[in-house]
């Protein structure tokens, strides 16, 4: 997504006429609606994301999970309001007691790279390297 698309979601003016957040859950469908191959599964508490019927992320009252490579998971537990999701040691739950730019910016570069993540083929060939 990219910083152009976090900036054009938080480019919306309050009526103070000061920059409104949006919620970490409409920043994730904001961008969840912008990638391809994106299911929604709603039960009672969360919302869970899918590609090719991997689960790669899912939202909560204010919080947001993502299955991540586990370096990227183990770097990000050195980051403010993380934990271990729940949902396994290959998951990061993300819940900002405020949101602001950089945790929105971490939601989302997050929720993408789970995207590519669950898109990954494990029975694709590696590339071919060029000489």
């Amino acid at each position: 997504m990219g910083q152009e698309a976090t900036e054009r979601m938080t480019d919306d003016r309050g009526r103070d006429g000061g920059s409104q957040m949006p919620s970490l859950a409409d920043a994730v469908d904001h961008l969840a609606d912008e990638l391809d191959e994106i299911h929604r599964r709603r039960s009672a508490y969360a919302v869970e994301y899918l590609r090719g019927g991997v689960v790669f992320a899912a939202r909560e009252e204010g919080r947001v999970s993502f299955r991540l490579r586990a370096e990227v998971v183990a770097a990000g537990l050195q980051t403010a309001d993380t934990t271990l999701s729940a949902r396994g040691s290959d998951w990061i739950a993300l819940q900002p007691r405020v949101v602001d730019g950089f945790a929105l910016d971490r939601a989302l570069a997050w929720f993408e790279s789970a995207w590519r993540l669950a898109g990954e083929s494990p029975q694709a060939p590696p590339p071919a390297r060029l000489n």
